[in-house]
Parts: C-alpha cells; structure tokens; sequence
C-alpha cells in the first residue's frame, strides 16, 4: 500500500533552517508529482511547494518562494523540503502528499516551530 513517512521537523528560532524529507513506497515513485502542505490549527491545509515527477520543474506559495526549496531523490524514493530564513508564522505541522488516479494519499506529518 502506499505509505508517505515525513521527518525532519523541530523547533527552531527565527532565522533559522530545517529540512523535512518525505519517504514514500507502495507505488512507482518517479512517475508522481510529489507536494509538501502545511497546517496550522483552525485553518485548511496549504499547499506549500511541488515537484514534477523528474524534478524540472517545481512551484512555491508565494510567501516561501525564495526560502524554501523542494528536490527529490528517484533512485531513494525521498522528497525533501529545505526550509531558510524560517518565520514564526511558517510554524504549522508539514504533510507530504501523492494523488494517484485521483486518490490522494498523505503521511503523518510533521510538526514545525519556528519561535524563540
């Protein structure tokens, strides 16, 4: 089955770095478009980041284009989330997610903090 494991969150001051990483399996990993979400309490999900399936091409929210940046590993099966210049207002639990044939599938999550 399909299985999406994230890890890599923390808390960390503002200013600061963390980099998430996603490992999926159950299905043929190079052939999907992989996201990152986020959410925080009260509010719907936010699409943060996505990566084609070859990684050419990715896209950002605006308010993490030029902090964040998505990259992908085919032969590890990983999507990684490499988060700079961390705000307190990027604090909110991370979800990779896969839609395959119309079903999306998302992990556990992780909880970022970006507070001093």
């Amino acid at each position: 089955q399909v299985r999406l494991v994230e890890s890599g969150g923390g808390l960390v001051q503002p200013g600061g770095s963390l980099r998430l990483s996603c490992t999926a399996s159950g299905f043929t990993f190079n052939t999907a478009a992989m996201t990152w979400f986020r959410q925080t309490p009260g509010r719907l999900r936010e699409l943060v980041a996505a990566i084609t399936e070859t990684g050419d091409t990715t896209n950002y929210m605006d308010s993490v284009r030029g902090r964040f940046t998505i990259s992908r590993d085919n032969d590890k099966n990983t999507v990684d989330l490499e988060m700079n210049s961390l705000k307190p207002e990027d604090t909110a639990v991370y979800y990779c997610r896969v839609v395959l044939r119309s079903n999306r599938y998302w992990g556990q999550g992780t909880q970022v903090t970006a507070s001093s």
